[in-house]
């Protein structure tokens, strides 16, 4: 068959397969022309799933009249320009478009219409464009002082075979709405409204630049307790930014849907990222939890390569090793500086499921034993009509747990009340008065009961703490034995007769590239050939193990994430089991003294507001819950 050069609408209509592969994708790239065109409110309109019309409405520079033609014939851009040399660099782009085939493309398969006001201009214009034929330029009704209104209607009638791929209306309109989502949490200083199918869906005001504002649209976005229970993250590192929030370990969710990336402004999917908060959060999380976070990479434009994917969905980053280790050495670095702090949803959660245990039984009055209400429930228990004025023990002085001082907790009062932390009190003799300090001023609290010899009650100065003395003694024990292991290092045993694993050469490549990472761990390897890799020594801890196996979990992990996950969960997991057995179990009495100083551990040691399955390892409940669940709010 001979070369033949493609038609110019036939190319388009192959870009627009690239560019415009969804509605939500039309509306990307519309967007992204707003955002450069410097505008600070974009409107967007869906209806039938974007397919039948797509209004995208902003307040940026506008095009002349002069300009119409020019944007929509393919590879014509503003956003660059050549060098003094007449290059034209594509590893610097500042503008989030810069080829030129969205206007093109999604005009050679729907019917297009561009109306503009050009900035300082008195008049505005129009043009049309229907399955790639252009229609003339001609005057125009605009409603705003500048900007520009793009509406694209009956999206891929020119091509009735790509129908065919697109998915339900619902399906579109919620892809519709998750990248509206994702562009408004890349530009918080711009407000962004979205109407599908005359519904109002989103309105979110412009905020002002910054962490505050940024924290303040994600939680527009994401909600009200993303806000709550976010660490913020602001690291640099060898001219490489990382900002944004991370959910707390204890705020996690079932998938990884609430993972946002975004590199110099632009929202992008990246393995990279998934790898690394999966690393990051790996002591904290069971496999089948997933944090939530939205990081933001600024760097050079020259070190990140976005001219990678049609879409503009994925980059190449020049040192990816540099970016993935700081998102995983700044999240640890937060998460280290959030100390035993533990979710507000833990709390909710609790005072959600007392409600919905309350007696489906209006008007019914609770007996005076536990067995009462299942009698009265089977017919066979009556209300004693005549109660005794007073109760025996109703008087007394009721039971509690004195705080006790945990071992060096006074000096540590003595040191901070002499610095001033306390205040001071001049006695009339010239001395400093004895500072009386009550323990319910620690974050947990002080101790005030065990409940079935497993869950400790302490009282706070406005609320209640209950922590389950299993799980949190076996965070602290995991986190001492962590660091244990930090300082002495990972104790090895020698094969008696060395493995030989086979592997595909370029993973024994990579495996081998990582000896010495490896060697920390306590896993001695070296190359044995092309292809095969040689285990001559394996972590103690692991005992007898499955060398070949872990080395192939290591090629995978290294081959996806770029890190060798596989080894260090083998040992966390370890270490955690260790912890488990090593710690106060649930059933055993502790006396004030114990429960106190565990509080007082628990403050001090860091992550030890979850368990090392991501599950809280206290609960707790201000007093002004407790008293709305009494009806006293």
């Amino acid at each position: 068959m001979p070369i033949r050069r493609l038609p110019p609408e036939t190319v388009n209509r192959i870009a627009a397969g690239e560019v415009v592969e969804r509605p939500a994708s039309a509306i990307k790239e519309l967007v992204d022309n707003a955002v450069d065109a410097g505008a600070t409110h974009i409107e967007v309109e869906a209806h039938g799933g974007g397919l039948t019309r797509i209004l995208v409405a902003d307040d940026g520079m506008g095009l002349s009249a002069e300009e119409l033609p020019v944007a929509i014939e393919r590879h014509a851009t503003s956003k660059l320009a050549p060098d003094a040399d007449g290059l034209w660099d594509l590893l610097r782009i500042h503008t989030m478009g810069f080829r030129g085939e969205a206007l093109p493309s999604i005009g050679s398969v729907a019917r297009l219409q561009i109306s503009s006001r050009a900035k300082g201009e008195k008049d505005a214009f129009s043009i049309l464009v229907e399955g790639g034929q252009v229609g003339d330029v001609a005057p125009a009704a605009f409603p705003g002082p500048h900007g520009a209104r793009i509406e694209v209607r009956d999206l891929f009638y020119a091509t009735p075979a790509r129908l065919k791929f697109m998915k339900s209306e619902r399906a579109e309109a919620l892809a519709i709405t998750e990248e509206i989502k994702r562009q408004a949490m890349a530009h918080e200083a711009v407000g962004f409204s979205l109407d599908i199918d005359g519904r109002r869906i989103l309105r979110l005001p412009p905020e002002h630049p910054g962490p505050q504002g940024r924290l303040a649209r994600l939680a527009a976005v994401l909600g009200r307790d993303f806000q709550d229970n976010a660490i913020e993250i602001d690291q640099t590192r060898d001219g490489v930014r990382l900002t944004g929030f991370a959910g707390l370990p204890t705020y996690n969710r079932g998938n990884a849907a609430h993972q946002y990336l975004f590199v110099n402004g632009r929202p992008v999917r990246d393995r990279l990222l998934q790898g690394a908060l999966r690393a990051a959060y790996a002591d904290f999380l069971a496999r089948d939890r997933h944090p939530t976070a939205a990081l933001y990479v600024s760097l050079d434009t020259a070190e990140v390569d976005v001219n990678v994917h049609p879409a503009k969905a994925e980059v190449r980053f020049r040192d990816p090793a540099l970016v993935r280790g700081l998102i995983v050495g700044a999240l640890r670095h937060a998460l280290a500086g959030a100390g035993h702090r533990a979710s507000t949803t833990v709390a909710t959660q609790a005072l959600d499921s007392i409600r919905t245990q309350q007696s489906p039984f209006p008007g019914y009055q609770p007996g005076p034993s536990a067995a009462g209400f299942s009698a009265w429930r089977d017919g066979g228990w009556t209300p004693p009509t005549q109660r005794p004025l007073t109760l025996p023990g109703l008087s007394d002085v009721s039971a509690r747990v004195e705080p006790a001082m945990a071992p060096g907790l006074g000096e540590v009062i003595q040191e901070a009340w002499r610095s001033g932390a306390f205040g001071t009190d001049q006695s009339t003799d010239g001395y400093a008065a004895a500072p009386v300090f009550d323990p319910v001023d620690f974050p947990l609290g002080a101790a005030r009961a065990q409940v079935h010899e497993t869950y400790i009650v302490a009282q706070t100065r406005d609320g209640m703490v209950i922590v389950d003395q299993h799980a949190a003694h076996e965070r602290l024990v995991y986190e001492r034995m962590k660091h244990e292991m930090e300082a002495g290092g990972v104790a090895r045993q020698t094969l008696l007769l060395p493995e030989v694993v086979d592997l595909d050469p370029a993973e024994a490549e990579r495996v081998v590239a990582r000896a010495e990472e490896l060697a920390a761990l306590g896993l001695v390897i070296e190359s044995f050939g092309p292809g095969a890799v040689l285990v001559r020594e394996t972590p103690a801890l692991l005992g007898k193990t499955d060398a070949a196996g872990l080395v192939r979990d290591i090629a995978d992990d290294l081959a996806e994430n770029g890190q060798a996950l596989a080894l260090k969960e083998r040992l966390e997991e370890v270490c955690s089991t260790m912890a488990c057995h090593g710690s106060v179990r649930a059933g055993r009495r502790l006396n004030g003294a114990e429960m106190n100083a565990l509080l007082r551990e628990m403050e001090a040691t860091p992550h030890s507001g979850q368990c090392n399955h991501g599950r809280p390892t206290y609960v707790e409940l201000k007093l002004a819950d407790i008293e709305r669940l009494f009806g006293r709010r």
